[in-house]
């Protein structure tokens, strides 16, 4: 496979940006080699400089859930581009698009768009402490909810992709206010509601565990931080960048049956745009400025392009039998890797929850950040390794998940199994 294009432009890149990427997981680091360089993508392809041709299950890391270059959404855009890009004032798409949420998620009540993830996160944390008049906030750790100060306590993503604990920077005084529990754990969460209780603020989890690969809440764990936070006056909020519309129309929140007080959004909302959004309770939300004393503002917040996508997105996202057959696809493609992985007498590890997935090389099953450290990392590098050369991009990194979409097809999917019966095959062969 011919990547010498590639490797001159990584080369040219990394004499003006860090590391030559604009987000640390890009650089190949885990995975080693040197990154590939996109050209262009359509449906469950992507092609780079040099002309090679690969299955995408990275889906620009989630928000394409519909594939690559969507015919109804780059139409959409392109009408759009015609009316301009940004005016920095409200328009109509931006109530359509909140609209639409609302409808499939009854607890967001108000939504506020902002133009990334760790926006969201962040505004919504400062929201949660001052509608609380509280300044603490529980975390699990390997979650990352962005790269703001207060959240980068024993984060998942690419700081445990690069093997970073926690990040320069940060003030102490920061981290003194995030308390840091085992995702899965309620008898921890519990404990530290024990000892702080009247200074919680808010928990804030990924319902479904997306950045130290997926890790699925045990039965009982979401309900429990539910019941935890009412006791205590704190408030549950849900970071679905992740999950939001991709598990189910209504989020993981619909999927599991439990109601946080505040929702983060991205991603999927986006179509392949920047996008944030948080949004909850009235009451809560009220407290935004102009309505209330908490600021948060950004220029490009709402603007006309990412609404545009969203809207297409949900669109086609709410017609009947899209999720079942997109659990379908996810479920033949886990099914496949599982048995190939078996056959090969590999140890691995498949949790999937909806259309997201990630393979592990450990034994037992991962129910948290420290199980999820346990794998096998050289042996994912090798596997990722050897299914780039047989035109699978697969997430080149160990702690992020993999992504189906509307446009992969029944070929992919078999042809996706057949190339990880060989990697694997080759991997329980090779030095171990």
């Amino acid at each position: 496979m011919n990547r010498q294009r590639s490797r001159e432009l990584f080369a040219e890149a990394q004499r003006y940006l860090p590391g030559g990427v604009n987000s640390p997981v890009r650089a190949f680091k885990a995975v080693g080699g040197e990154p590939l360089f996109i050209r262009r993508g359509q449906g469950s392809r992507i092609y780079d400089e040099d002309g090679n041709e690969f299955v995408d299950y990275v889906c620009s890391w989630g928000p394409l859930i519909l594939g690559h270059s969507h015919p109804q959404v780059m139409a959409a855009l392109k009408r759009a581009l015609e009316h301009g890009t940004s005016f920095g004032a409200p328009t109509q798409l931006e109530t359509t698009l909140a609209q639409m949420i609302c409808t499939a998620m009854p607890s967001l009540e108000m939504v506020r768009f902002v133009s990334s993830g760790t926006e969201a996160t962040m505004s919504a944390l400062r929201l949660a402490r001052a509608f609380t008049a509280r300044d603490k906030v529980v975390k699990f750790a390997g979650g990352y909810h962005g790269h703001s100060d207060g959240l980068l306590a024993r984060a998942g993503s690419g700081m445990t992709t690069l093997g970073i604990p926690d990040c320069p920077g940060v003030p102490t005084s920061y981290a003194s206010n995030t308390l840091v529990a085992p995702y899965n754990d309620v008898e921890a969460v519990a404990r530290l509601f024990q000892d702080f209780g009247a200074e919680i603020a808010a928990v804030i989890v990924e319902p479904v565990a997306a950045n130290m690969g997926v890790v699925p809440p045990r039965p009982g764990f979401l309900e429990s931080l539910r019941d935890l936070t009412q006791r205590s006056g704190a408030l549950l909020i849900f970071d679905e960048v992740i999950t939001g519309f991709r598990v189910a129309y209504g989020g993981a929140q619909a999927h599991y049956g439990v109601t946080p007080d505040l929702t983060c959004l991205g991603k999927v909302i986006g179509g392949g745009l920047p996008i944030g959004a948080y949004g909850g309770r009235r009451d809560i939300m009220e407290q935004v400025a102009p309505l209330g004393p908490v600021y948060q503002a950004g220029t490009l917040s709402g603007n006309p392009l990412a609404m545009t996508a969203g809207i297409e997105t949900l669109k086609v996202l709410s017609q009947p039998g899209v999720y079942s057959a997109l659990d379908a696809k996810s479920s033949l493609l886990q099914e496949a890797m599982t048995a190939a992985a078996a056959q090969a007498g590999l140890s691995v590890s498949i949790p999937r929850v909806g259309s997201m997935l990630t393979v592990f090389f450990t034994r037992g099953l991962v129910l948290d950040y420290e199980s999820a450290r346990r794998a096998d990392t050289e042996l994912y590098s090798r596997f990722f390794q050897q299914m780039l050369m047989q035109g699978i991009y697969w997430p080149p990194s160990q702690f992020e998940a993999a992504f189906v979409s509307m446009a992969h097809s029944d070929e992919d999917i078999a042809s996706t199994g057949a190339a990880a019966g060989k990697a694997f095959a080759s991997l329980a062969s090779g030095p171990r």
